[in-house]
């Protein structure tokens, strides 16, 4: 604050902690109170390079690019100032389809920020003992999956009530890729999930989408497609289309 010192700093993430407060009531409110400025002042002053000596100054996080599948923990597990843990139980809605970052994405480059629900990890119980369940979207008949130990099966996510609850804890999200036509127009289409392995390190969360070739597929209503392929007489890359397999490096 003193001198007027700025400093920017570019941290690659794995994953996003959002915090939950008593005004959050969605998601969204989660991802702005993550990015809301904050004080540094007292025992937590920052250390200015230029004036060297701790002063009072103001942090704030912003979103500048984002991955392909974007992984969102809420932080429902806090300690009180004499080191009490306790569970924050406050229902909190989140998007199935269609979150749309764009507001909170900084950068004009990269694909539009675009996001379906593909996972969900549950925890019921509090800090003493609790159970993890999860639901899960099948990739190929596009149907919600409850699993619970050993158990497994199909459920109607209006039923279940998925979109709002006390008990999501991580959220996994899978970008809406806009495809490229051989007409040359531009259609949305839900993609596949994708599946991260360390050999497709492409798919990471942290890796810049720009240093990384990009699998992309894509799902009409009942089948698995990936984009036009430029030799449509290529036996062999016609055998990856039909499975989805097909390598698109932009």
């Amino acid at each position: 604050h003193g001198c007027g010192h700025v400093n920017v700093k570019f941290d690659p993430f794995m994953y996003l902690s959002l915090p939950i407060s008593d005004k959050c009531n969605s998601l969204d409110d989660c991802l702005d109170l993550f990015c809301e400025e904050e004080l540094l002042a007292g025992d937590e002053q920052w250390y200015c390079p230029k004036c060297k000596t701790h002063v009072n100054a103001t942090k704030k996080i912003d979103l500048f690019m984002l991955p392909p599948i974007l992984i969102i923990h809420l932080k429902r597990f806090k300690f009180s100032m004499n080191g009490q843990k306790s569970k924050i139980d406050r229902s909190i809605r989140y998007p199935l389809d269609d979150w749309n970052l764009k507001n909170m994405k900084k950068s004009e480059s990269g694909i539009y920020p675009l996001y379906d629900l593909y996972a969900i990890s549950h925890h019921k119980g509090n800090v003493a003992s609790g159970h993890y369940t999860a639901h899960a979207k099948n990739r190929f008949d596009g149907k919600w999956y409850n699993f619970n130990d050993s158990q497994c099966h199909r459920v109607d996510p209006l039923k279940e009530q998925l979109g709002s609850g006390s008990s999501a804890y991580c959220l996994f999200y899978n970008r809406v890729e806009r495809v490229p036509q051989a007409n040359g127009r531009h259609l949305e289409k839900k993609t596949v999930i994708r599946r991260q392995s360390i050999s497709r390190p492409e798919l990471w969360p942290h890796l810049q989408r720009a240093k990384a070739a990009e699998w992309k597929s894509v799902r009409t209503n009942d089948h698995v497609w990936d984009n036009v392929l430029e030799d449509d007489d290529d036996e062999e890359q016609n055998e990856k289309y039909n499975h989805g397999l097909s390598r698109i490096t932009e």
